[in-house]
Protein backbone atom coordinates (compact mmCIF):
# COMPACT_ATOMS: atom_id res chain seq x y z
CA UNK A 1 0.00 0.00 0.00
CA UNK A 2 1.37 3.42 -1.09
CA UNK A 3 0.84 6.50 0.75
CA UNK A 4 -1.82 9.21 -0.10
CA UNK A 5 1.47 11.85 -0.74
CA UNK A 6 3.73 9.06 -2.65
CA UNK A 7 1.55 8.09 -5.03
CA UNK A 8 0.32 11.83 -5.65
CA UNK A 9 4.09 12.42 -6.53
CA UNK A 10 4.25 8.94 -8.11
CA UNK A 11 1.04 9.40 -10.54
CA UNK A 12 2.44 12.71 -11.05
CA UNK A 13 5.87 11.58 -12.45
CA UNK A 14 3.83 9.27 -14.71
CA UNK A 15 1.87 11.56 -16.20
CA UNK A 16 4.45 13.95 -16.87
CA UNK A 17 6.46 11.27 -18.96
CA UNK A 18 3.76 10.52 -20.80
CA UNK A 19 3.25 14.49 -21.76
CA UNK A 20 6.65 14.57 -21.77
CA UNK A 21 7.08 11.93 -24.98
CA UNK A 22 4.18 12.81 -26.45
CA UNK A 23 5.28 16.45 -27.20
CA UNK A 24 8.70 15.14 -28.15
CA UNK A 25 7.55 12.61 -30.64
CA UNK A 26 5.64 15.57 -32.14
CA UNK A 27 8.96 17.97 -32.20
CA UNK A 28 11.10 15.30 -33.41
CA UNK A 29 11.69 14.75 -37.05
CA UNK A 30 13.16 11.57 -36.71
CA UNK A 31 11.38 8.26 -36.86
CA UNK A 32 14.13 6.31 -34.61
CA UNK A 33 14.13 9.13 -32.01
CA UNK A 34 10.47 8.69 -32.70
CA UNK A 35 10.17 4.69 -32.05
CA UNK A 36 12.36 5.09 -28.68
CA UNK A 37 9.92 7.95 -27.27
CA UNK A 38 7.23 6.03 -27.54
CA UNK A 39 8.87 3.14 -26.36
CA UNK A 40 9.61 5.55 -23.34
CA UNK A 41 5.81 6.08 -23.11
CA UNK A 42 4.85 2.51 -22.67
CA UNK A 43 7.20 2.17 -19.54
CA UNK A 44 5.32 5.85 -18.42
CA UNK A 45 2.08 4.07 -19.04
CA UNK A 46 3.54 0.67 -17.51
CA UNK A 47 4.53 3.07 -14.55
CA UNK A 48 1.19 4.56 -14.61
CA UNK A 49 -0.97 1.28 -14.21
CA UNK A 50 1.65 -0.20 -11.31
CA UNK A 51 1.19 2.58 -8.94
CA UNK A 52 -2.86 2.46 -9.72
CA UNK A 53 -1.90 -1.19 -8.61
CA UNK A 54 0.12 -0.87 -5.54
CA UNK A 55 -1.75 1.70 -3.82
CA UNK A 56 -5.31 -0.14 -4.31
CA UNK A 57 -3.41 -3.31 -3.03
CA UNK A 58 -4.39 -5.45 -6.01
CA UNK A 59 -2.00 -7.95 -7.62
CA UNK A 60 -3.94 -7.90 -11.17
CA UNK A 61 -3.47 -4.75 -11.97
CA UNK A 62 0.45 -5.48 -11.42
CA UNK A 63 0.27 -7.87 -13.62
CA UNK A 64 -1.32 -5.93 -16.04
CA UNK A 65 1.28 -3.49 -15.62
CA UNK A 66 4.17 -5.77 -16.69
CA UNK A 67 1.78 -7.02 -19.63
CA UNK A 68 1.74 -3.19 -20.89
CA UNK A 69 5.59 -2.73 -20.57
CA UNK A 70 5.76 -5.70 -22.37
CA UNK A 71 4.21 -4.83 -24.96
CA UNK A 72 4.10 -1.22 -25.27
CA UNK A 73 7.25 -0.31 -24.52
CA UNK A 74 9.15 -3.78 -26.03
CA UNK A 75 6.85 -5.59 -28.44
CA UNK A 76 5.31 -2.94 -30.50
CA UNK A 77 8.48 -0.33 -30.72
CA UNK A 78 10.51 -3.08 -32.13
CA UNK A 79 7.89 -4.21 -34.80
CA UNK A 80 8.06 -0.50 -35.24
CA UNK A 81 11.82 -0.47 -35.83
CA UNK A 82 11.91 -3.32 -37.72
CA UNK A 83 9.37 -1.56 -39.85
CA UNK A 84 11.39 1.21 -40.78
CA UNK A 85 14.70 -0.95 -40.91
CA UNK A 86 13.32 -2.71 -44.38
CA UNK A 87 11.65 0.27 -45.44
CA UNK A 88 15.19 2.52 -45.02
CA UNK A 89 13.26 5.26 -43.73
CA UNK A 90 15.24 7.45 -41.18
CA UNK A 91 13.63 10.93 -41.11
CA UNK A 92 9.89 11.46 -40.11
CA UNK A 93 8.49 14.19 -42.47
CA UNK A 94 5.78 16.41 -41.30
CA UNK A 95 3.56 19.36 -43.26
CA UNK A 96 4.22 21.19 -40.36
CA UNK A 97 6.93 23.10 -39.06
CA UNK A 98 8.47 21.85 -35.42
CA UNK A 99 7.51 25.72 -33.83
CA UNK A 100 3.80 25.26 -35.53
CA UNK A 101 3.79 21.40 -34.13
CA UNK A 102 4.50 22.84 -30.60
CA UNK A 103 1.97 25.91 -30.30
CA UNK A 104 -0.57 23.09 -31.96
CA UNK A 105 -0.03 20.70 -28.81
CA UNK A 106 0.07 23.42 -26.82
CA UNK A 107 -3.53 24.69 -27.62
CA UNK A 108 -4.59 20.96 -27.85
CA UNK A 109 -3.50 19.97 -24.07
CA UNK A 110 -5.21 23.35 -22.75
CA UNK A 111 -8.15 22.05 -24.72
CA UNK A 112 -7.84 18.82 -22.83
CA UNK A 113 -7.52 20.39 -19.18
CA UNK A 114 -10.71 22.60 -19.81
CA UNK A 115 -12.57 19.57 -21.24
CA UNK A 116 -11.63 17.64 -18.17
CA UNK A 117 -12.50 20.93 -15.93
CA UNK A 118 -15.52 19.27 -14.02
CA UNK A 119 -13.91 15.65 -13.65
CA UNK A 120 -11.36 17.96 -12.32
CA UNK A 121 -13.66 19.61 -9.82
CA UNK A 122 -15.32 17.05 -8.22
CA UNK A 123 -12.80 14.51 -7.27
CA UNK A 124 -9.70 15.04 -5.60
CA UNK A 125 -8.06 11.47 -6.38
CA UNK A 126 -4.57 11.85 -7.88
CA UNK A 127 -5.21 9.48 -10.54
CA UNK A 128 -8.14 11.37 -11.93
CA UNK A 129 -6.56 14.54 -11.96
CA UNK A 130 -4.37 13.22 -14.33
CA UNK A 131 -6.94 12.62 -16.51
CA UNK A 132 -6.43 15.18 -18.93
CA UNK A 133 -3.02 14.26 -20.01
CA UNK A 134 -4.51 11.02 -21.36
CA UNK A 135 -6.88 13.54 -23.06
CA UNK A 136 -4.11 15.24 -24.91
CA UNK A 137 -2.34 12.39 -25.58
CA UNK A 138 -5.74 11.41 -27.59
CA UNK A 139 -5.75 14.89 -29.37
CA UNK A 140 -1.94 14.43 -30.10
CA UNK A 141 -1.81 11.32 -31.45
CA UNK A 142 -4.65 12.44 -33.76
CA UNK A 143 -2.63 15.46 -34.88
CA UNK A 144 0.18 12.94 -35.21
CA UNK A 145 -2.06 10.89 -37.80
CA UNK A 146 -3.35 14.09 -39.76
CA UNK A 147 0.09 15.96 -40.41
CA UNK A 148 2.74 13.36 -40.83
CA UNK A 149 3.41 12.21 -44.26
CA UNK A 150 4.94 8.84 -43.82
CA UNK A 151 3.11 5.52 -43.21
CA UNK A 152 5.12 4.40 -40.31
CA UNK A 153 4.93 8.15 -38.99
CA UNK A 154 1.42 7.97 -39.06
CA UNK A 155 1.82 4.49 -36.86
CA UNK A 156 3.78 5.99 -34.38
CA UNK A 157 0.65 8.64 -33.97
CA UNK A 158 -1.85 5.39 -34.01
CA UNK A 159 -0.19 3.92 -31.16
CA UNK A 160 -0.11 7.39 -29.44
CA UNK A 161 -3.70 7.45 -29.53
CA UNK A 162 -4.22 4.13 -27.94
CA UNK A 163 -1.81 4.66 -25.01
CA UNK A 164 -3.97 7.99 -24.22
CA UNK A 165 -7.30 5.70 -24.37
CA UNK A 166 -5.65 3.82 -22.25
CA UNK A 167 -4.25 6.07 -19.90
CA UNK A 168 -7.69 7.47 -19.33
CA UNK A 169 -9.33 4.17 -18.87
CA UNK A 170 -6.72 3.39 -16.43
CA UNK A 171 -6.82 6.84 -14.64
CA UNK A 172 -10.73 6.53 -14.68
CA UNK A 173 -11.20 3.30 -13.88
CA UNK A 174 -8.57 2.41 -11.59
CA UNK A 175 -7.34 -0.21 -14.35
CA UNK A 176 -8.92 -2.89 -16.27
CA UNK A 177 -9.24 -6.34 -15.92
CA UNK A 178 -6.43 -8.48 -17.52
CA UNK A 179 -8.24 -10.48 -19.83
CA UNK A 180 -9.72 -6.82 -21.23
CA UNK A 181 -6.41 -5.54 -21.49
CA UNK A 182 -4.52 -8.45 -22.91
CA UNK A 183 -7.59 -8.51 -25.95
CA UNK A 184 -7.41 -5.28 -26.81
CA UNK A 185 -3.51 -5.09 -26.72
CA UNK A 186 -3.62 -8.44 -28.53
CA UNK A 187 -5.69 -6.37 -30.75
CA UNK A 188 -3.25 -3.20 -32.03
CA UNK A 189 -0.60 -5.44 -32.12
CA UNK A 190 -2.16 -7.63 -34.79
CA UNK A 191 -3.43 -3.96 -36.86
CA UNK A 192 0.38 -2.74 -36.18
CA UNK A 193 1.66 -6.10 -37.57
CA UNK A 194 -0.76 -5.83 -40.63
CA UNK A 195 0.18 -2.28 -41.10
CA UNK A 196 3.78 -2.97 -40.97
CA UNK A 197 3.18 -4.98 -43.27
CA UNK A 198 1.40 -3.17 -46.17
CA UNK A 199 4.05 -0.58 -45.49
CA UNK A 200 6.80 -2.59 -46.46
CA UNK A 201 4.85 -3.68 -49.26
CA UNK A 202 4.50 -0.03 -50.28
CA UNK A 203 8.03 0.24 -50.03
CA UNK A 204 8.67 -2.56 -52.22
CA UNK A 205 6.49 -1.82 -55.16
CA UNK A 206 6.54 1.76 -55.07
CA UNK A 207 9.70 2.57 -53.62
CA UNK A 208 8.74 4.91 -50.72
CA UNK A 209 6.32 5.38 -47.88
CA UNK A 210 5.34 8.77 -48.32
CA UNK A 211 1.35 9.20 -48.90
CA UNK A 212 1.23 12.18 -50.28
CA UNK A 213 3.49 10.92 -53.16
CA UNK A 214 1.43 8.13 -53.68
CA UNK A 215 -1.99 10.14 -54.06
CA UNK A 216 -0.45 11.56 -57.51
CA UNK A 217 -0.25 7.65 -58.49
CA UNK A 218 -2.50 7.14 -61.71
CA UNK A 219 -3.38 3.88 -63.57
Amino acid sequence: MVSSGLYAQLVGVGAGLLLLTAVLIVWRHSLRSSIRLLAVQGVGLAWLVAVIGLHAGEAALVAVAALVGVLKAGLLPWVLARGAAVAGVQRDESRLNPTSSLLIVAVLTALAYLVAGPLLAASTDPAVRAVPVGLALVLIGFLQLVTRRRALSQLVGFLLLDNGIAAVAFLTAGGVPLVVELGVSLDVLLVVLILRVLTSRMQAKFGGTDLDELTELRD
